[in-house]
């Protein structure tokens, strides 16, 4: 249900950078040029998603010197579900919370809160 409610988001953002290249340039190059903005930034969007991620958190990368339980654990779910280890983020909050993001398992990223680095 996610991917659907993603690829209508991306369906509409597409469609009014479209329509508004029509809109303000005119005709078949407006068009052109508004599916070309929508292709690089939905190829973007796609590409560089857990760069965009980190950094909107202000996410640091971590070491298992640093964080060895948090680290232990990543390792552990990254052995058995048979999947590269992914990059290790600390994120600057008190508040309990871990996400993961990438396009891929070989370009994956896990982020953990301060707060949850500590139990």
């Amino acid at each position: 249900m996610n991917q659907v409610k993603t690829l209508a988001l991306l369906s509409l953002l597409s469609g009014l950078l479209v329509g508004l290249g029509y809109l303000i340039i005119g005709g078949p190059t407006g068009i052109f040029i508004g599916l070309a903005m929508a292709a690089v930034g939905n190829l973007s969007s796609w590409y560089f998603s857990d760069q965009i991620a980190l950094r909107a958190y202000n996410a640091q990368p971590i070491t298992r010197d640093q964080a060895p339980a948090i680290y232990d654990i990543v390792e552990r779910l990254s052995l058995s579900a048979e999947i590269p280890m992914p990059g290790v983020y600390l994120i600057p909050s008190l508040a309990a919370n871990a996400f993961a993001t990438g396009r891929d398992p070989s370009h994956a990223a896990v982020a953990v809160t301060e707060a949850l680095s500590q139990c």
